[in-house]
């Protein structure tokens, strides 16, 4: 079992467990919207074990008025197989231990409103429920 980041050679295999997620969301799509976050610092990290990835979280160090320096979690999804063992909770762990590296006062993320299961599990990792997120498709 090894947690590292990804390199753009392997968002084929990074694809394959993001898109359980967010699954309207093509692979062409996908490495478009990957090349454009780079220069906002996006990073893939992954749990593999061996060669085959079992967890995706995509981060970037970012900085604002009411966060301050933090890590804001854009993606993370275990793939169906493996959910409910732990895997999740070993990529926050880790997570949060880079969060510190890079200087960060907390940990941020939004979640859409029907995963009441991921809310479960962010709410027994620690994280609580502080805004509301809201969009308009323009």
């Amino acid at each position: 079992m090894q947690i590292r980041e990804l390199d753009l050679k392997e968002l084929q295999m990074a694809y394959e467990v993001l898109c359980e997620l967010r699954t309207t969301l093509s692979y062409n799509e996908f490495e478009d919207l990957i090349y454009d976050m780079r220069s906002m610092e996006y990073k893939i990290f992954g749990i593999l074990d061996e060669e085959k990835l079992i967890t995706y979280a995509g981060v970037a160090i970012q900085t604002n008025l009411y966060d301050k320096r933090h890590l804001f979690i854009f993606d993370l999804v275990t793939s169906k197989e493996y959910r409910g063992v732990g895997y999740g909770k070993m990529m926050l762990e880790y997570l949060g231990d880079y969060a510190k590296m890079g200087m960060c006062k907390n940990i941020v993320l939004s979640s859409g409103f029907q995963r009441e299961d991921a809310h479960r599990f962010y709410e027994n990792s620690g994280f609580v429920k502080k805004s509301f997120v809201f969009s308009k498709s323009i």
